[in-house]
């Protein structure tokens, strides 16, 4: 003797199914638009008495520079010994006697070829917001952690300096990040560089 499967059971069961399924779509989607608005969330940097002003993630935070710098940020949660870092200089301009753009990248890749296997990639003309600029590539390699007794490997870094020359400011943005997070760096860069403000 055999039995059919009761048919009220299976539809019950269905219904109890499709509500869970939607309950769960719910909470994805409300999960992915909350983790876009903390990813894109963003800090302004406006520099005292100069309209320089540029946009970066607000999760990145200030790093020390050697150097004088106007900003100096990092990324923290890079996967990698050495961090993402944005960096913005600023080199005011003699009127008497301006360098020309092609002055100024010359200048820096003479500065950087002193980094550590220094490799030039390409330069590009191209413009920070509406002003002519130049776009650097290159890679080098740094040694993040240089204590005796702590292991740490050798980090290739992929880096653009993009150089932008107003009438009285000559303007540097790098963004230098470990070989691993280029792609995600770039993609960031390519936001921040939207934000900035030149005069």
């Amino acid at each position: 003797m055999s039995t059919a499967p009761s048919s009220t059971h299976t539809f019950r069961t269905w219904n109890k199914d499709v509500g869970v399924a939607v309950v769960v779509c719910i909470a994805l989607a409300l999960g992915y638009l909350l983790m876009q608005a903390v990813v894109n969330r963003t800090q302004t940097y406006q520099e005292p008495n100069s309209p320089f002003q540029i946009e970066y993630p607000k999760t990145w935070t200030n790093a020390e520079s050697l150097q004088e710098v106007l900003l100096k940020v990092e990324d923290p949660a890079a996967d990698s010994a050495f961090k993402t870092t944005l960096t913005v200089e600023a080199r005011d301009l003699d009127p008497s006697a301006p360098p020309t753009l092609q002055t100024l990248v010359d200048r820096r890749v003479q500065q950087r070829s002193a980094l550590t296997a220094y490799h030039f990639i390409a330069n590009n003309a191209t413009q920070v917001n509406g002003v002519p600029a130049q776009e650097l590539q290159y890679t080098y390699v740094v040694q993040p952690i240089d204590t005796p007794r702590r292991v740490a490997l050798p980090v290739v870094v992929v880096a653009r300096d993009y150089i932008a020359l107003t009438p009285t400011r000559s303007y540097y943005l790098t963004l230098a990040a470990p070989e691993n997070e280029a792609a995600r760096a770039n993609e960031i860069m390519d936001r921040i560089l939207q934000s900035v403000k030149l005069q």
